[in-house]
């Protein structure tokens, strides 16, 4: 069930920081990503309509999803207040998770450069960090989840196995 607010709220802040406009195409969702776009079908006209999250709630029973005014007059459910309703979340719009793994860390940059190299051969592309203590980290950077256990797997075959994996934020 959807439902949808206005009037009190316009001009007021909504969870992420912006300003509520009530002839804007958001929506309060509890759990989804802010940013994420969704496109919401009114299940008894068949109307939809495309909204992005920018706040929190409904804090009511059985509702999903608060839409904000024009959102509402879009699915035409204005009259009624609430309306069933399907949701799509468009997935490009849902932050992807991103992954480091730092294959090991030395000293030695000539040591780094034999493993990089050794990476390179490989196809599996890395990065040097030199660290403020002259240490230098070598890494497989920029990762998405999927691919974390399969490079895994590979960096294991090629013998580095003292590995330190971590989510960037």
């Amino acid at each position: 069930m959807a439902s949808w607010y206005g009037g009190v709220f316009q001009g007021r802040k909504t969870a992420n920081g912006e300003i509520y406009d009530a002839m804007q195409f958001t929506c309060a969702h509890k759990t989804l990503p802010f940013g994420t776009y969704l496109t919401v079908t009114n299940l008894e006209n068949n109307r939809t309509v495309r909204v992005r999250v920018n706040d929190r709630g409904p804090f009511v029973n059985e509702r999903i999803i608060d839409l904000s005014y024009a959102a509402a007059r879009e699915l035409g459910m204005i009259q009624n207040g609430i309306a069933k309703v399907h949701i799509e979340v468009e997935e490009s719009a849902i932050p992807q998770v991103r992954f480091n793994i730092q294959v090991g860390a030395w000293k030695d940059f000539d040591r780094v450069l034999a493993h990089k190299n050794r990476l390179d051969e490989a196809g599996i592309d890395s990065r040097a960090d030199l660290q403020p203590n002259g240490i230098t980290r070598l890494i497989v950077a920029e990762l998405a989840e999927e691919e974390v256990f399969q490079t895994v797997i590979e960096l294991e075959r090629l013998g580095f196995t003292n590995l330190f994996i971590y989510q960037l934020q």
